[in-house]
C-alpha cells in the first residue's frame, strides 16, 4: 500500500518521517478561499478533502496499487470566531499576534484520507486549544522580524521560536504544527493500512 501526501508542507512531511510512516508527495493546488459564512470546522475539512481528491484525480491515469491512500490536511487558527490564515505582511503578522497575546485560541486541522481505487473517503476536524503568554510590543516586533510567522496559520510556529510564548496546549501538539499524528494513526488503522507486510494495528 502507498500513502500519498497531498501537500508541499515541510512540517507535515517531517512529522510523517519522524513517526516512521513511509509516504510520497503529490502536491495538490486548490483555491483556499473560505466561503461566505463557512465555519472553521467546515472550512478545514472541505479543503483537506479537496486536496486529497485532487491528488487522487491527478493520479487516476496511473496504475495505482490496491488501497493507495491520498491524504490532505489544512490548518487554521481561530480566535473570537475569526479564522487567522497566513499573514500577508509584517503589519498583518503583528496584528494576529496582538490578538493571540495573553489569550486562548483554537487550532483546527482538517484531515482527509481518500482510498483509491474504491470510494472510501474519511475526513475529520481535530481541535487543539493553545494558550499564549502576554506579549509586549517589542517581543512581537522582534519575533515578526525573524521571518518565522510567514507561511504559518495565525502567524506563529509552535515548534520554533514561538514555542517560548506558549504556556499551555490542550490537545494534540502535532495538530498545532499542522498534522494530528495520533488521529492519523487511528484512521490509518481503521483503513487497514500496512507498513510493508506488517499491519500497523497488529
Amino acid at each position: 500500500m502507498r500513502l500519498v501526501l497531498a501537500s508541499a508542507s515541510p512540517r507535515r512531511a517531517e512529522i510523517l518521517r519522524n513517526a516512521g510512516i513511509p509516504f510520497e508527495i503529490r502536491t495538490a493546488l486548490i483555491d483556499e478561499s473560505p466561503r461566505q459564512g463557512e465555519l472553521p470546522s467546515a472550512y478545514v475539512q472541505r479543503l483537506a478533502l479537496e486536496k486529497a481528491r485532487a491528488a487522487a484525480d491527478a493520479a487516476s491515469e496511473e496504475r495505482l496499487e490496491t488501497g493507495t491512500i491520498f491524504m490532505g490536511a489544512d490548518t487554521t487558527v481561530v480566535i473570537d470566531d475569526e479564522m487567522l490564515g497566513k499573514p500577508e505582511s509584517e503589519e498583518d503578522a503583528q496584528r494576529m499576534l496582538r490578538r493571540l497575546s495573553g489569550r486562548v485560541h483554537e487550532v483546527h486541522t482538517g484531515l482527509a484520507l481518500v482510498r483509491r481505487p474504491g470510494a472510501w473517503d474519511q475526513v475529520v476536524d481535530e481541535v487543539t486549544a493553545v494558550t499564549f503568554a502576554n506579549l509586549s510590543g517589542v517581543e512581537i516586533e522582534r519575533y515578526v522580524a525573524t521571518g518565522e510567522p510567514f507561511g504559518k496559520a495565525g502567524g506563529y510556529a509552535v515548534q520554533g521560536i514561538a514555542g517560548r510564548f506558549i504556556t499551555r496546549i490542550d490537545g494534540c501538539y502535532f495538530n498545532v504544527v499542522g498534522l494530528p499524528l495520533a488521529r492519523l494513526y487511528s484512521l490509518l488503522r481503521e483503513a487497514g493500512w500496512k507498513i510493508g507486510s506488517v499491519e500497523i494495528g497488529a
